[in-house]
């Protein structure tokens, strides 16, 4: 007996359709979402946000400042508030303008939302860099007290000027001396401590970079005070130059004071070198241990000296991380100030133009004068950035 429920029996022209294995596995199709209109309302509520979180982070940064009492007069507690609200109000202000930006029509919501997230640091940019930068050049045409125009007088003034000069030779011996005495002395430095064993090398390394964790100013007073120190004749000599110099019979000299052959503005700069040779050792010893070892073995299997190999296969080899080092240290030579301020103040001739800069706006109030200075230290440093955005452009094509 058939039960009532089984199926007819197939006809011969009846087609069988097998289920496809596959289908379940099949990911489920993208679904692309509708276009949407402006949503006013949330447009509104991330606008106001933006507005609103800007407002009130500017405000509390400015209460900092001129109300510090409302805070107890607590730097610690300013420096917390100011890290919690720095913080936490960038992440409240970047979700607002997702809001906003999620409130306009969907493909201008593509376009826009990579800009609008960059608008922030953008803008930070402008009011920290850009802004101030064109307002230099601006009263860089104005009198001392930036209430008048004088057209080009500041330029003529300081161009007329033989302390000017002065200072831009002292600038021109820096720039000269201290790069390259500074990355020679990175490169020896580190192809000696990478002939030593591990622990060494890490010792040695380890006590040559550390001046980097010294400020300009704490470095210039501890050569100051241990190495260039003065006492008269028949005093105990606190300075080690003098104490040599007196130990063999001589007088001790004022060495920051003897400008002839500019010896007090190299003494400067051997402060400035002591300060940046770790750094240069660092990266250079990173851009030695970088050179492929085959190409070294290959130039001893072709008969080269270990002389030979350094300046024919190493150098030629690390050469953009020599550019790289000198560059970075020659701006920072261009916009010395610290050690010359802290030493000299630029007298005895060792002047140089941050330090004339300084003195011309705080010490005389001749805000024009420092306007123009400034300006013309820019002018002089846009090549060298030019330069090593070039190098480093042609480094990262190369790799």
């Amino acid at each position: 007996m058939t039960s009532s429920h089984s199926q007819p029996p197939l006809s011969d022209d009846t087609t069988v359709v097998e289920a496809d294995p596959r289908a379940d596995d099949a990911p489920p199709e993208a679904t692309v979402p509708d276009d949407q209109g402006l949503q006013p309302v949330k447009l509104l509520i991330g606008v106001v946000g933006v507005a609103f979180t800007l407002w009130a982070m500017l405000n509390l940064f400015l209460a900092f400042a001129y109300y510090p009492e409302w805070f107890f007069n607590s730097k610690i507690l300013m420096g917390a508030l100011g890290l919690v609200v720095g913080v936490g109000g960038a992440a409240v202000l970047f979700y607002f303008i997702n809001v906003a930006v999620e409130a306009l029509p969907r493909r201008l919501e593509h376009g826009l939302i990579p800009y609008a997230f960059l608008l922030p640091g953008f803008s930070l940019i402008g009011l920290m860099l850009l802004y101030p930068t064109l307002q230099t050049i601006h009263y860089s045409f104005a009198n001392a007290d930036s209430t008048a125009y004088v057209g080009l007088q500041n330029y003529v003034d300081l161009f007329g000027s033989g302390a000017f000069w002065s200072a831009v030779i002292n600038n021109l011996l820096w720039i000269a001396i201290v790069p390259a005495l500074t990355v020679a002395i990175g490169v020896v430095v580190a192809v000696l401590a990478d002939k030593l064993s591990a622990g060494g090398e890490k010792w040695a390394k380890s006590f040559i970079f550390l001046p980097m964790a010294i400020s300009f100013v704490a470095a210039s007073a501890i050569w100051l005070t241990q190495v260039y120190a003065y006492q008269a004749p028949g005093r105990p000599q606190t300075g080690m130059l003098n104490a040599i110099l007196t130990a063999f019979g001589g007088q001790p000299q004022n060495w920051l004071s003897i400008d002839t052959g500019r010896l007090n503005s190299l003494l400067l700069m051997v402060i400035l070198v002591w300060l940046q040779t770790g750094l240069a050792m660092v990266l250079l010893s990173a851009a030695i241990k970088g050179v492929p070892e085959d190409t070294i073995e290959a130039a001893r299997i072709d008969g080269a000296t270990e002389w030979q190999i350094f300046w024919k296969v190493v150098i030629p080899q690390i050469k953009g991380t020599i550019i790289t080092v000198f560059i970075t240290v020659l701006i920072l030579v261009m916009k010395v100030f610290d050690i010359v301020y802290v030493l000299t103040n630029g007298r005895a001739n060792t002047d140089v133009i941050a330090n004339q800069f300084f003195n011309q706006l705080f010490a005389r109030g001749q805000a024009g004068l420092a306007s123009a200075l400034v300006v013309i230290l820019l002018i002089a440093v846009i090549p060298v950035l030019i330069y090593q955005v070039k190098q480093f452009r042609e480094q990262e094509a190369m790799r």
